[in-house]
């Protein structure tokens, strides 16, 4: 264990840091409703991720600290890392995690993983990322990689939320990345953007398993069906999201892949968006 000091506005820290963990610094934090919130730590310069990953965070409040599975939000050339939370008042771990400010202390595991990264996908046109609430998180961090746009045409982004203001943080990305100088040109008329609300009316209401079994989700943006010769499929959200969406593209003829063996479409089951 390795003692570090404690930052100027905390108590002095109980517990050491464990060993192999990276003790990182909170850069920023946006509440962006009583449920949800993003923040930004700082990289270590050691740190390497595949756009897509997911890496285990926890915090310096126990000897032995509670650790999670979040995805990176951020894209794998950013200096910072950026996660996207749900707060759960009695989670072992966003219990304390939602009450972090800038200068607060995060742990992070040294190694990066998970299913949802091109690599695990055959070569195809266009690449769909269906989301639900935190489950698109993985998603914010391939819309923004260039690598995302040099191996398929066109990238459709869903977000499906109970409430309008639960999908400020799709609608934040998707408007700012068309004005990232690194990846702006690329986007352009390649990357949309398909949000919907369950709960609350708005725009468009419907689960995205009904949008899709409808229909409606390809008829809104012009494009025809799943078809396993063109379409490859990122599934990122609650269990049951993902299990009705996987029987949706399976029953279309799309098939599972990993990174391992590269196929249609790839699910993430570490941990629940």
């Amino acid at each position: 264990m390795i003692p570090v000091p404690a930052n100027a506005n905390d108590e002095p820290r109980k517990f050491p840091i464990p060993a192999n963990v990276h003790a990182e610094t909170v850069v920023s934090v946006k509440h962006h409703t009583d449920r949800l919130f993003s923040f930004r730590i700082t990289r270590p310069q050691s740190f390497r991720f595949r756009s897509g990953e997911f890496v285990m965070i926890g915090l310096p409040n126990a000897e032995k600290p509670v650790f999670r599975a979040y995805s990176i939000a951020s894209p794998a050339w950013d200096d910072e890392l950026e996660f996207y939370s749900i707060k759960v008042p009695d989670g072992p771990l966003t219990s304390e995690l939602q009450k972090i400010v800038p200068g607060d202390t995060i742990l992070l595991r040294q190694k990066s993983t998970g299913t949802l990264v091109v690599d695990a996908l055959k070569p195809g046109k266009r690449l769909w990322m269906i989301a639900t609430g935190t489950g698109i998180a993985p998603f914010a961090s391939l819309v923004r990689d260039p690598d995302t746009y040099d191996k398929f045409e066109e990238i459709v982004l869903t977000n499906t939320c109970r409430d309008v203001a639960e999908l400020q943080y799709g609608d934040a990305l998707f408007a700012s990345v068309s004005q990232d100088p690194l990846i702006g040109e690329l986007t352009e008329g390649r990357l949309s953007y398909y949000a919907s609300t369950t709960r609350e009316p708005s725009a468009r209401n419907g689960r995205i398993t009904d949008l899709i079994s409808s229909g409606r989700l390809f008829a809104d943006l012009g494009v025809p069906s799943f078809d396993p010769e063109v379409d490859r499929v990122m599934i990122c959200g609650s269990l049951d999201m993902i299990r009705d969406v996987k029987e949706l593209v399976e029953k279309a003829g799309l098939v599972e892949g990993s990174n391992a063996a590269p196929a249609d479409f790839v699910v993430e089951r570490a941990f629940v968006g």
